[in-house]
């Protein structure tokens, strides 16, 4: 049970990322970003051309990539987004979901539909020792370097002036415009930070999980619902949900496999119906 436990939260520090990202651009824009698992792809696929193409390996890709998407992103706030924002909101979701399927549609063009192979780093091929269990070293890295920036990013977001501006921003936009900060400032570099997590987030699956145009499709519904278990626009819940609802996946699949793929979504519904605002979210802000 320990050992799939420790499955659960590797697969979790996926959601945690991916929900994090979405967690942000959700509260302060709004924007349920349907392409957040496009751009997972893109991570993941960006490291794997990285590689076969000129020869650039795992460590370099893994801050390269990011941030390359990242500034992709905020030039897609500014030229797309940002004109959209002052309708309803599902003309942004229309938009980002249709965005979504281009870039898959691009790369399945470019690539098929085949899984890429892309290997792991050669310093982070054996095992280690855990002590009840050995783990692959690799899955060991990703869940550490995981954990280690989920928690930067909520210490920047709770210990500096910058964190609070964006995490008021983020959980109660419209108290913090009537506090007299320019929300809209903030915007285009959040939507970007965003768009970085799930870049790297992809970089991260990329060793450890099949590279192909439908890898951010067969996810970001998951993640969805982990954005909804941890409240929508709580950066905290949308961490602590993923880490949770990784290891409760983990263990449903190995001791109810039958219910392994809807499980989630029960637990989804389990929550929604005893707190619809999530476990961490605020229902003022509904």
């Amino acid at each position: 049970m320990l050992q799939q436990a420790f499955n659960g939260l590797v697969g979790g520090a996926f959601y945690a990322l991916l929900a994090l990202g979405l967690a942000v651009i959700f509260g302060m824009l709004g924007v349920v970003n349907f392409a957040h698992g496009a751009f997972y792809m893109l991570g993941a696929f960006g490291s794997y051309v990285l590689l076969d193409s000129w020869g650039v390996n795992f460590w370099v890709a893994l801050p390269l990539v990011p941030v390359v998407l990242g500034v992709a992103g905020t030039v897609l706030e500014r030229l797309f987004i940002r004109r959209l924002a002052p309708l309803d909101p599902l003309y942004n979701f229309l938009f980002t979901f249709g965005l979504a399927l281009i870039l898959q549609d691009l790369v399945k063009r470019e690539y098929g539909v085949q899984s890429q192979p892309y290997p792991r780093p050669s310093a982070l091929g054996g095992s280690i020792d855990l002590g009840l269990f050995t783990y692959p070293a690799y899955q060991v890295f990703v869940l550490a370097v995981s954990v280690v920036v989920c928690a930067a990013v909520w210490v920047v977001l709770t210990r500096t002036r910058v964190g609070m501006i964006v995490r008021a921003a983020t959980e109660r936009p419209e108290l913090t415009r009537a506090l007299g900060i320019d929300v809209a400032r903030w915007v285009t570099p959040v939507f970007g930070f965003g768009v970085a997590l799930a870049g790297f987030a992809g970089v991260l699956a990329a060793p450890m999980r099949a590279v192909n145009p439908l890898m951010g499709s067969d996810l970001i519904i998951t993640v969805f619902a982990v954005v909804v278990i941890g409240g929508l626009g709580s950066v905290f819940g949308s961490v602590a949900a993923g880490f949770a609802v990784g290891i409760v996946s983990a263990l449903g699949n190995y001791y109810v496999p039958s219910l392994s793929q809807t499980l989630v979504f029960i637990l989804m519904a389990a929550v929604l119906l005893w707190r619809p605002a999530g476990l961490f979210g605020r229902e003022e802000a509904l």
